[in-house]
């Protein structure tokens, strides 16, 4: 996708590090205008290329008294007030543009992190649709403040202990907001917040009173509310302030994706596709065999790490539901030989990356003696959110990202790989891409099911997935646990849900008889990109039924545990 071809006003995010970065890329794509982020030390060229309509500095955890905090490339602020460019800083972003011209920032008296009460003190530019006096609650998270504005700069809101909460310089285009209206909620887990406290009510006591007064301390709840307005102050500032064109849709996206794979393939050029079974790999076929008809060429691959009869219910998906073309590889032997011993999840992941490759050329080679010429182009279903997390926060001293985890899709693919990628779906995040399907008619039950990883179980099984019976383990413990979700009705309610096979063992009482077996656990998250999450809060007799069936009908099991652990602190999948 080419940003300068999209049909929408480019709103482009300056990230230096925030944890909400790509919580603004989302709340402003779901106003339907187009926004992209990039390394807030990017050249100045990379920036100018794209030609935003705004620019927005986004917050970091860096103090910029700091030697090594992150700055804006070298004439960004000349080149964004000579070619009328917004520009809104946010929080780290608001010090950094009030420090680099001319301002002072200093360490505050009083730290604010959390939320707070902000008033509005002039109702123009950013809050031109508030009253002066206006109270709202905001998400703070700041130990430094400014302290003197720059030559043209006006503060328009204060927080309750008199710190600057909101600045700008109308004259030149620039905007500051010291909290994060991007940490609006946590959409979609307000039905599951009140039956699971209605149910706890009575066991609970006292927390009911406290969840209710606002003091969120049950992880369980979940119920996110930081910047309750800060929906609305986005949008009056990109349509109102800056005039914004909102244009952005899936359909141009479709559209636009499909000239690009036609300008990239040549009329004779064969492309393969890595399908593994998921939304984004079925996703980014179904497009591009809509582009390229019977030139793209599917091959599915039976790693040994899927899960419980994975193999049989996918090929059938494809071929009855999506007629797409086909091959299943059984390579299980390839690649369970090559992780025997492995216990480091990230050189899991980079065997798998790498054997995968190896695959796809031996495959390539096939077809060409098929078809005469050697498919050139291997087509890959990574998302936003897998390129994000594979690259590094700026300030970090990493050229490269300080890596949460290498996807099998960028870190883990071989530097000598003879395939050119074509990757369609790289700049959308999942929802994005449920969108996408709907629109290429892929059907409804294989866009609603749950991401798996590319690695497979083998994220799923801590330590060594070849010992002992440790996958079929995790395959029957999965499918017991999914089936429990799916007969509850609760499946699409959840954003993933999985087990985890744990290399430890505990005393259990089993028929009378001392058992030593292992322990699983389970994890299910809600969330809306998969860069966060929240634990899914399961009722009791639910959890005691699904506990009960995985030591009653799983050999080797006798204790399970469930993960009540939120993303951050810890990723989604347990690696």
């Amino acid at each position: 996708m080419d940003p300068k071809a999209v049909k929408s006003d480019l709103v482009l995010i300056l990230d230096f590090g925030s944890q909400y970065t790509h919580l603004i890329t989302r709340r402003i794509r779901a106003l339907s205008v187009f926004s992209l982020c990039i390394s807030g030390t990017s050249p100045l060229s990379s920036i100018t290329s794209l030609n935003p309509k705004v620019v927005i500095l986004s917050g970091g955890p860096h103090s910029v008294h700091s030697n090594d905090s992150p700055s804006f490339a070298e004439g960004f602020v000349d080149w964004a007030q000579s070619n009328g460019v917004f520009v809104l800083g946010i929080c780290y972003g608001l010090q950094l543009l009030v420090q680099r011209l001319g301002g002072e920032v200093r360490v505050g008296e009083k730290q604010e992190y959390g939320r707070m009460d902000i008033e509005v003190e002039k109702n123009c530019g950013i809050f031109g649709g508030k009253k002066v006096g206006d109270k709202q609650v905001v998400w703070m998270s700041h130990g430094d403040e400014a302290a003197r504005l720059p030559d043209g700069f006006k503060v328009v809101a204060r927080s309750q202990q008199g710190a600057v909460a909101a600045v700008e310089d109308r004259g030149r285009k620039f905007y500051g907001l010291q909290y994060h209206p991007e940490s609006e909620g946590t959409p979609g887990s307000l039905s599951q917040t009140f039956r699971v406290a209605a149910h706890s009510m009575l066991a609970l006591g006292r927390a009911w009173e406290t969840a209710l007064s606002g003091d969120n301390t049950f992880g369980c709840w979940g119920l996110v509310t930081h910047s309750p307005e800060g929906m609305e102050t986005l949008r009056y500032f990109l349509f109102d302030v800056c005039g914004v064109n909102a244009g952005w849709k899936m359909e141009d996206v479709m559209d636009e994706e499909i000239e690009v794979i036609n300008n990239t393939v040549a009329p004779d050029d064969h492309v393969i596709c890595a399908l593994s079974g998921g939304v984004d790999s079925t996703v980014a076929a179904t497009l591009v065999h809509k582009a390229i008809g019977d030139r793209l060429h599917c091959v599915f691959v039976d790693n040994g790490l899927l899960r419980y009869k994975e193999r049989e219910r996918v090929m059938e998906t494809f071929e009855r539901d999506l007629h797409l073309p086909v091959t299943c590889v059984d390579a299980s032997e390839q690649f369970l030989s090559k992780l025997r011993g492995v216990v480091d999840p990230e050189m899991k992941r980079k065997i798998i990356g790498k054997e995968f490759i190896c695959i796809f050329d031996a495959f390539a080679h096939e077809l060409e003696q098929k078809v005469g010429k050697k498919p050139a182009f291997l087509v890959q279903g990574t998302l936003y959110p897998d390129v994000i997390e594979s690259c590094p926060p700026p300030g970090s001293g990493r050229t490269h990202s300080h890596t949460i985890k290498s996807h099998h899709n960028v870190g883990g693919l071989p530097k000598d790989m003879k395939l050119k990628l074509i990757e369609p779906l790289k700049l959308l995040f999942k929802d994005e891409v449920r969108q996408l399907g709907r629109i290429l008619k892929v059907p409804e039950p294989f866009l609603k099911r749950h991401p798996f990883p590319g690695p497979g179980l083998a994220v799923r099984v801590l330590g060594d997935v070849t010992e002992g019976n440790a996958l079929d383990i995790v395959r029957q413990v999965d499918e017991i646990f999914i089936q429990s979700i799916k007969d509850a009705g609760i499946y699409d309610s959840i954003w993933q849900a999985f087990a985890v096979f744990l290399p430890v063992k505990s005393v259990g009482v089993q028929g009378d008889q001392r058992t030593h077996s292992y322990v699983v656990t389970l994890r299910a998250v809600t969330s809306q990109d998969g860069m966060t999450a929240d634990w899914y809060c399961f009722e009791n007799s639910f959890l005691k039924e699904v506990s009960q069936k995985i030591c009653n009908n799983v050999r080797g099991v006798n204790r399970v545990t469930l993960d009540i652990t939120s993303k951050p602190p810890s990723t989604i999948e347990w690696e």
